[in-house]
């Protein structure tokens, strides 16, 4: 058996979590105080995900970049390839808070987009 230790950020309590895995299967989780740190861990070891933040490239604007992120969060082993992605964007100013930067970035149904203004 191995046991596998996590810190939940789901709510402010910050619960630690551990996951006991026998051939790679959850077979215990303990140590959440609320569900959603069952839930958390489960994605963690299932499918990880995250929200990926960067800076676009702003042709005309009064700031050189905006920043961007994505919509929600994708696939943590996508990452990297949402980072390349989003390097060949320029964007034509104006730029305004929402705007789809990039749509389903690298097949992912996210879309990027820009959380800040540039004029």
């Amino acid at each position: 058996m191995e046991t596998r230790e996590f810190t939940c950020i789901r709510c402010p309590l910050g619960c630690n979590v551990v996951a006991t895995l026998e051939d790679g299967k959850i077979v215990k989780i303990e140590g959440n105080t609320c569900p959603r740190g069952a839930e958390y861990v489960t994605n963690e070891l299932t499918d990880p995900r995250r929200i990926v933040t960067s800076l676009v490239k702003v042709s005309g604007g009064e700031l050189p970049v905006v920043s961007v992120k994505t919509a929600s969060d994708i696939p943590k082993g996508k990452i990297f390839e949402c980072l390349d992605a989003l390097k060949t964007v320029t964007l034509t100013a104006p730029v305004h808070i929402g705007d789809v930067v990039v749509p389903d970035v690298c097949g992912t149904g996210v879309n990027v987009v820009a959380t800040s203004n540039v004029g």
